[in-house]
């Protein structure tokens, strides 16, 4: 049950505020004065707060900037006799949720308290979920148990309390962001800031600029001096993803920045001094493009101190359960539905399928599902069509190298759908135990 705090120094109000939401099932405190109840609020199980604006002592929009600085997750509410557009500008701009005027439409101030609460609910939800994916055994976020990505772990716990540049390989979608982030966040610099730069999205000149800054006048539009971002990293980590992408001339400037760790601003001559350490990621083969010669070899040589291959998600298909589930909860709360699990033919298609966009395309393929799903389970109807299509073949593709683990998985859950989900015929078609099956499945029986 959520607890209201209303602060208000007429008694009347108060009461009658506080009548009105214990008949809508709420807990609620109350307060004559901003102190008396910004202590209420310190000593905790507040949800919401409604003050008046106008109060002798701390006023209301006192109140709010107090709320907003060292409760921010705190939805709060003004309320004023004295309503003006400037009081409810003011009001807003400190951090309110939303601000009515005196006489008060009850009905109305229901409703704004209810979606109030409902996004707090949601986001303390959110922020839970994102808590438990990021401690479930590692402290680096990635979510997977595979012996593929318990070795990028390890090589992100070695690398990361070194100065080292980092180089991270494999292919698009397969999660570089998060292992570069990993990286700075378990690095003495992690309260230092984390610069990302997409070197792919940016034009040859504007990646120039936006990587070491220029001075006003350098350029037609140059109103004013602008910080790049290697001196907006000072300190801290840059992530340069998709390096292979940029041209001859940047790649001599960064080269620079990496010897001597300072550079100019685009129309400068100042030498500036960066202490940044450089995670750079790619999907290109940079031993290839350095023999073709469009990559110069002593960048690569600095950029590839520590190398991180990421695995495909070819390569940690038996990861999928416990990603598809993970990304089944943030899109049930972003849709507002309980989606309770994937059907065997589903969970089948899923497992049958390369992904060949990694990552990335499971979570919009999840993301798809969950939309299209009208019922508690998602059936392989709710799949994108490629996904679809690849699960409605009979046969089973087995590629040469996949781990017994992983092809075990692979035929269980293909022979599962096929009987309907029923375990035990699925057992006896397989030729094992019922027990041994739930095993294999990683459930209790």
């Amino acid at each position: 049950m959520f607890t209201i705090l209303t602060i208000d120094d007429e008694e009347n109000i108060r009461n009658g505020l506080a009548d009105n939401f214990e008949l809508e099932g709420y807990n609620v405190e109350k307060a004559s004065n901003g102190k008396e109840g910004l202590a209420k609020i310190a000593a905790g199980g507040i949800d919401l707060v409604i003050t008046d604006l106008r109060m002798d002592g701390m006023s209301g929009e006192e109140v709010v900037r107090h709320v907003t600085t060292e409760h921010p997750a705190i939805p709060i509410i003004v309320l004023t006799g004295h309503g003006s557009i400037e009081d409810a500008t003011a009001a807003i701009k400190a951090g309110a949720y939303d601000f009515l005027t005196k006489p008060l439409d009850l009905d109305h101030l229901n409703l704004i308290v209810k979606n109030a609460l409902k996004g707090r609910q949601q986001q303390q939800i959110i922020s839970e979920l994102q808590q438990k994916i990021k401690t479930a055994g590692s402290p680096d976020g990635m979510i997977g148990k595979s012996a593929e990505i318990n070795r990028v772990r390890q090589l992100i716990s070695r690398a990361a309390p070194s100065r080292a540049n980092v180089l991270i390989t494999g292919e698009s979608g397969v999660g570089k962001e998060l292992v570069a982030k990993s990286i700075h966040e378990q690095s003495p610099r992690k309260d230092k800031p984390f610069v990302i730069v997409h070197c792919a999205a940016l034009s040859e000149a504007l990646l120039e600029s936006e990587l070491f800054g220029y001075e006003k006048g350098a350029f037609t539009g140059a109103d004013s001096q602008h910080q790049g971002r290697f001196e907006i990293a000072d300190g801290g980590t840059i992530f340069l993803d998709e390096i292979g992408e940029i041209n001859q001339s940047t790649q001599v400037k960064l080269l620079r920045v990496i010897q001597e760790k300072s550079f100019e601003r685009v129309g400068g001559n100042k030498s500036i001094k960066v202490d940044v350490r450089i995670v750079a990621a790619t999907n290109r083969n940079l031993e290839e493009e350095v023999k073709s010669g469009k990559f110069r070899e002593d960048l690569f040589y600095r950029l590839n101190v520590v190398r991180i291959p990421m695995p495909s998600l070819h390569e940690r298909k038996d990861d999928i359960p416990l990603l598809i589930h993970a990304f089944l909860r943030e899109f049930n709360i972003e849709n507002e539905k309980n989606i309770t699990g994937f059907d065997n033919r589903a969970k089948a298609a899923i497992m049958k399928y390369s992904w060949p966009g990694n990552i990335r395309e499971l979570r919009n393929c999840v993301e798809s599902a969950v939309v299209m799903c009208t019922g508690d389970e998602i059936k392989i109807e709710d799949l994108p069509s490629s996904v679809r299509e690849k699960g409605e073949e009979k046969n089973i593709s087995i590629p040469i190298g996949m781990p017994l683990e992983e092809a075990e998985l692979i035929i269980i859950q293909e022979n599962l759908a096929a009987c309907n989900g029923n375990k035990s015929k699925c057992a006896d078609i397989l030729g094992i135990g019922r027990k041994t099956l739930h095993r294999k499945l990683g459930e209790e029986e």
